[in-house]
């Protein structure tokens, strides 16, 4: 299936809501916040606007299919740090849609000259942390009952990160990018 991918723009305001109501709840856990609300995507497409994330769709028909983000915060202390947020509809999964939306990111954290990225996931959602480990990112700290779902249940979180200058440096060594 073919897609493409494109920055998420306010006009996605309603695809996107659609999106994350057609996801499984247990995979918009570690975002923060509950993504299937209006005010949330509103927060979301404002900070693309001050230029605190960077936002990606992945679209069939007209459709997101996919999305993923990098949240900076270049004021604060680890203003090197990017954190990498992806989603990928269940039907897409496994089909290197996560990947393509992934190396929007890379680039994007590259040009903004990022020196690590972060990603946070359930350790259940096994397909995400081996792509995510594929691409170079190693397991960090596990937070125990970090989230709670909306039954209160509670659920670990799996913080992943990549160390992009050390990436970088390995790949000029061996004579590849600048």
């Amino acid at each position: 299936m073919s897609h493409r991918i494109r920055r998420f723009e306010p006009k996605d305001r309603e695809g996107m809501i659609a999106f994350a109501r057609s996801l499984p709840e247990h995979d918009l856990l570690f975002l923060g916040r509950d993504l299937k609300h209006p005010r949330v995507v509103e927060a979301w497409l404002q900070a693309i606007d001050e230029g605190w994330i960077d936002s990606f769709i992945a679209e069939d028909d007209a459709a997101v299919v996919g999305t993923a983000a990098l949240v900076r915060d270049p004021l604060g202390w680890s203003a090197h740090v990017g954190e990498v947020r992806l989603l990928v509809s269940a039907e897409r999964r496994g089909a290197g849609l996560g990947r393509d939306l992934l190396q929007c990111v890379f680039q994007v954290a590259q040009a903004r000259g990022l020196a690590k990225l972060t990603a946070q996931m359930t350790p259940d959602q096994e397909g995400s942390v081996a792509l995510f480990e594929s691409l170079g990112f190693r397991g960090e700290a596990l937070l125990k009952d970090q989230v709670r779902d909306r039954a209160g249940d509670p659920h670990d979180l799996v913080i992943l990160s990549h160390d992009s200058a050390r990436s970088a440096a390995h790949l000029r060594a061996f004579g590849f990018g600048e």
